[in-house]
């Protein structure tokens, strides 16, 4: 059992060359060691022989893989040096990673704080521009405005007879031609400057109750634009009754019928046989209404509402026409 014991336990990795040498020039050498020929004289024999020839292919390996695995162990030792080295410039490189992460942030507040800021700066620098051209075009609206200023003190003491003499026009010179009109102008600003009250020499009826924007678009809708016509036209539009316009050539019919075509205007005649439904209809929805061709005299039926005679009934104002209560509409032109 030793014997079978120290064959297990041999030290096989140190053999000494002198014996490997040995064995392999004169034993391995020899025909008759073969397991083959041995097996038939004894089988411990034939194991022992192949032991002996292990040994000598194992010490073959041994003496070659020796060496490689020296090297193996060193190149191990370099590897798990090299990992080591590895691992510590990888933490090292995430380090840096993690703060050029933080500094790209930070790159990237501070960018759009600078873009932030450079917007407030311009629109502050676009602010302040605006402000010196406001402030210069102020300046140089300072002279009209204290022109206008003037002018506005002028005509506020002039209000009172612009206005007197105004309402008289409406009142009472709207038949008239020019030449009378400007006659009988000429005698009221005679007439209110001997009394003391302040009116405009050169009196205009455009000047005191016109208005730019509502001239220019009577104007657009057809009516002449001669001082005449527009004259006509305050006085149509500011009177509290309805007006009875002259028109042989149709400038006022055609300036009528353009200014109020949006509001659906209904065009009559005193022949239409329907023309008293359709003047009721217009009463009480407040739709406008042209009376065409009219005569020297009118239906009786008109008076009421030529007049304007309106009354309560039940909280609602109404108007006769003919034999029909209608509800009047403010709206009604």
């Amino acid at each position: 059992m030793r014997f079978l014991e120290s064959l297990l336990t041999y030290d096989k990795d140190n053999i000494p060359e002198r014996i490997m040498t040995k064995i392999r020039t004169t034993i391995l050498t020899n025909p008759n060691f073969d397991p083959e020929r041995i097996k038939f004289v004894s089988t411990a024999c034939e194991g022992l022989c192949r032991w002996v020839f292990a040994l000598s292919e194992y010490d073959k390996v041994a003496k070659i893989v020796a060496p490689k695995k020296q090297a193996l162990a060193l190149a191990e030792a370099d590897y798990k040096e090299a990992m080591t080295q590895l691992n510590l410039k990888r933490s090292q490189l995430q380090e840096v990673r993690d703060r050029l992460a933080g500094l790209e942030k930070l790159l990237a507040k501070r960018r759009a704080e600078y873009q932030a800021m450079t917007d407030e700066v311009r629109e502050c620098e676009t602010r302040l521009r605006r402000a010196r051209e406001l402030i210069g075009g102020l300046g140089g609206e300072y002279t009209r405005w204290s022109d206008t200023a003037k002018e506005l003190g002028e005509r506020y003491y002039k209000l009172t007879g612009d206005i007197l003499i105004g309402s008289g026009i409406v009142a009472y010179l709207g038949v008239f031609t020019t030449q009378y009109r400007q006659q009988q102008i000429d005698k009221w600003v005679q007439v209110c400057t001997d009394l003391e009250v302040v009116c405009t020499k050169d009196y205009q009826l455009t000047q005191i109750l016109g208005d730019p924007v509502s001239i220019r678009s009577w104007n657009i809708f057809g009516l002449p634009s001669d001082l005449f016509s527009i004259d006509n036209a305050i006085i149509v539009t500011n009177s509290r009754r309805w007006p009875l316009m002259i028109d042989p050539q149709g400038q006022a019919n055609k300036w009528v019928k353009n200014m109020e075509k949006k509001n659906n205007i209904h065009v009559i005649r005193l022949s239409q046989i329907d023309y008293m439904r359709v003047l009721e209809n217009a009463i009480q929805f407040g739709q406008p209404v042209l009376l065409e061709n009219v005569g020297e005299e009118l239906d009786t039926a008109l008076e009421p509402l030529l007049m304007k005679q309106t009354f309560k009934s039940g909280g609602t104002e109404c108007i006769k026409v003919g034999d029909s209560i209608i509800e009047y509409s403010s709206n009604f032109r």
